[in-house]
């Protein structure tokens, strides 16, 4: 069942399942907490109470807001977990992934570790050794092209490069739902919004965080030529000891939807340690 959080500038959607210590899933841009739904099952039958939110901009959440920086979502975030009662693990996929790093940074008392799915949170440079990597040429082009025509069509044609290989079983579907998404007033904006911010502000946090981090990368994802160098980035600006790096082979940019399985395995462990009730 969809429930609503008030928030200065709209109203954040969210749903619980579940008994036991607190999760909260964040999914990326032009996507909606849908995007868990493989994963929500597994974690709600290991014993966690988790939560599923949409970010500001997408889903059930309030459309039109006046910046979707990630310290606009970190905001949004932590004033969820705070209306849940906390402490939570927060795992953050790509612009939330970020998101997770300022709101560790900024909220310590009520996150307890952070799992990031592919994140955008550190400023990004392009050498140019990467653009002899087809699947990061492929990528960034289509992305760009969405963000400059704001083209359904061709967040799809991105979308097929960030699933390289097997798709999941309701494929067409999920397709379906992100373009009937897209075209309520205002989402196409929202998304084109994320798109023009910086992981500036989220760089700028990971020093500052303190409580235990897992990054997940995707071997395949187009939005870097060498994903795993992106995670070990991370990490390496990170305090020392606090964070890991685990890479799934043969998936994209949405490893927990494209690798539930492998995503909830690396996932459970880091719960089993830092999730507290």
């Amino acid at each position: 069942m969809t429930e609503m959080l008030t928030v200065d500038g709209g109203t954040i959607a969210y749903e619980i399942t579940g008994e036991g210590p607190l999760v909260v899933l964040a999914p990326g841009m032009g996507n909606t907490r849908s995007a868990y739904r493989f994963v929500v099952p597994q974690l709600v039958a290991a014993g966690y109470r988790v939560v599923t939110t949409d970010i500001r901009g997408t889903g059930e959440s309030s459309a039109r807001w006046p910046s979707y920086s990630r310290t606009d979502i970190a905001g949004d975030l932590v004033a969820l977990i705070r209306h849940l009662g906390g402490p939570a693990v927060l795992v953050g996929h790509s612009i939330s992934g970020g998101a997770a790093t300022v709101a560790a940074a900024t909220a310590p008392e009520l996150i307890t570790g952070i799992a990031e799915l592919a994140p955008f949170t550190r400023k990004q440079s392009i050498a140019l050794s990467d653009l002899r990597v087809k699947r990061f040429r492929t990528g960034m082009t289509r992305l760009l092209l969405t963000g400059i025509l704001g083209s359904v069509t061709w967040w799809h044609r991105y979308l097929d490069v960030a699933f390289p290989g097997r798709k999941p079983a309701d494929w067409d579907e999920q397709l379906r739902d992100v373009a009937s998404m897209l075209g309520e007033p205002g989402r196409m904006g929202a998304l084109q919004g994320m798109g023009r911010t910086t992981p500036a502000d989220a760089g700028a946090q990971l020093g500052a965080v303190r409580v235990p981090a897992l990054i997940i990368e995707g071997s395949l994802d187009p939005d870097w030529a060498d994903p795993r160098a992106e995670g070990e980035a991370i990490v390496a600006a990170m305090p020392a000891g606090i964070g890991t790096v685990e890479v799934i082979e043969g998936a994209g940019h949405y490893p927990h939807t494209q690798f539930p399985d492998e995503t909830v395995a690396l996932l459970l462990p880091f719960l089993k340690a830092h999730a507290r009730a």
